[in-house]
């Protein structure tokens, strides 16, 4: 059972509030008196329309199911953890969730055993060939609070030599035929993806991305369309021959902390085999 404790600051309905104050959603409220002792004051049930006065405690308490196996015996760094979040600094090859072809072996069952009592809410997700900054929730009101506040940095080392920045605006869509592969298509939804370049070799090109739209492999594709496809992107296009993985990673996050507001920026390095493409510019 996770828990969150907010102090009322001002004399209103329990309901206001927790909409206008704390910032709960209206089908968090929901949720919540569906669960035994969901909203308490001094240990005791407290209804939505009645009275709360400033210096209160109000305790939000959510259920938490366990789902995933734990597994001790992989290893994840953690970049940033309060009482409200974690973010992990997810190493190239390893997947966020559990699949058919990989049981045992992911984010989720590392924190299954580093978090027994919580259940797995991962709120930006990354490809299992993406390495970097991913944040998992302690409890699901933090995990509905990030879900649009979150803004990312992500690095990509590009083939060929890319000079300024620029903006790729081409919608993407799904490949006919596949259930992975994604291509630009007029019929597709929009997607913008801003660029720096950071490096300039006539190999491969250093990119600071930042993404206005979140589309499904969407740096991938938009590089790709342009003719520069991510080293070691061989589904889109990129070779494997100086690097095994997909050269990106999310190297920097900053949200506002979901309970305190504070904005937290975390970052992370570049991985050491995408370092390697420019020891020669």
């Amino acid at each position: 059972m996770g828990k969150l404790v907010f102090c009322v600051t001002r004399d209103t309905k329990l309901d206001d509030f927790l909409r206008n104050d704390a910032g709960v959603s209206k089908r968090m409220i929901s949720r919540l008196k569906r669960t035994e002792n969901g909203i308490t004051r001094d240990g005791r049930l407290v209804r939505t329309i009645d009275n709360v006065y400033r210096g209160e405690k109000i305790v939000l308490s959510f259920e938490d199911t366990k789902i995933l196996e734990p597994n001790g015996n992989l290893d994840v760094e953690i970049a940033f953890e309060n009482e409200n979040l974690i973010v992990f600094d997810k190493p190239v090859g390893m997947p966020v969730h559990p699949s058919i072809k990989h049981q045992g072996d992911t984010l989720g069952n590392f924190f299954a055993y580093k978090y027994p009592d919580l259940t797995f809410r991962p709120v930006n997700r990354l490809d299992r060939d993406t390495s970097g900054l991913c944040i998992v929730a302690k409890n699901a009101f933090s995990a509905a609070a990030l879900q649009n506040d979150i803004q990312k940095v992500y690095y990509a080392a590009v083939t060929g030599n890319v000079k300024g920045e620029g903006t790729v605006d081409a919608p993407i869509a799904r490949e006919q035929e596949s259930i992975i592969k994604r291509v630009v298509r007029e019929d597709g939804q929009r997607a913008v993806t801003h660029y720096k370049v950071l490096i300039s070799g006539e190999k491969y090109s250093l990119l600071e991305v930042n993404l206005e739209t979140g589309r499904t492999h969407q740096i991938r594709v938009h590089f790709s369309y342009i003719g520069h496809p991510l080293a070691g992107d061989d589904l889109y296009g990129g070779n494997r021959e100086d690097i095994e993985y997909q050269a990106l990673h999310c190297g920097s996050l900053e949200f506002k902390e979901p309970v305190t507001g504070e904005l937290i920026t975390v970052k992370s390095d570049i991985r050491a085999d995408m370092k390697r493409l420019f020891e020669k510019v």
